[in-house]
C-alpha cells in the first residue's frame, strides 16, 4: 500500500486519522476487500464456468453467511476484536437489507468493519487469520 500511495503522491492515512473514520467508512473498504480475498479463494478452488463462480462467491459473500461467520468467530477474536465487530454492528442503518434478516445484516456489517480496520491498519497476518476462519465456518454452514 505504501508505494500505491507514493505513486500518487499521498500520504497514507495517520493512526490519528483512522481513530476518527466512522464505523461505516470501515466496513465500506472492509466488504471489498474481503470479496477479493474470496474471489481469489474461489478462483483458486473451482473448475467452474464464471457465472457459477460468480454465484459461489456470492454464497461467501451475502449477509447471512456473513453474520454466521462473525457470530461463530467470537471465540477466535480477541476482545478489541470482538469490540470492533460491536461497533460496526451498531451502527444506525440508513437501508434496509434486500437479501437478509437485520441482524445478519448489522452482523455482516460489523464484520466489514473488522476486515476494513485490519486491512487500513495493514495487520494482513491478522486479517487472512480472519477471513479463513470465515471461510471454514461458511463452509461448515448447513445449507
Amino acid at each position: 500500500m505504501e508505494n500505491f500511495y507514493r505513486g500518487l503522491n499521498i500520504s497514507m492515512l495517520t493512526e490519528s486519522e483512522l481513530k476518527r473514520l466512522s464505523p461505516l467508512k470501515y466496513a465500506y473498504i472492509g466488504d471489498a476487500i474481503y470479496e477479493v480475498y474470496i474471489r481469489s479463494y474461489v478462483l483458486a478452488t473451482s473448475k467452474k464456468k464464471i457465472n457459477d463462480i460468480n454465484k459461489l462467491v456470492v454464497e461467501y459473500v451475502r449477509a447471512s453467511a456473513q453474520g454466521y461467520a462473525v457470530k461463530n468467530m467470537e471465540p477466535f477474536l480477541t476482545e478489541e476484536e470482538w469490540d470492533i465487530v460491536k461497533w460496526g454492528r451498531n451502527q444506525k442503518t440508513i437501508s434496509s437489507p434486500k437479501n437478509a434478516n437485520m441482524s445478519d445484516y448489522k452482523y455482516a456489517t460489523g464484520f466489514e468493519t473488522l476486515v476494513g480496520m485490519m486491512f487500513l491498519k495493514q495487520n494482513e497476518k491478522r486479517l487472512e487469520e480472519i477471513i479463513t476462519q470465515a471461510i471454514l465456518l461458511i463452509e461448515s454452514m448447513e445449507k
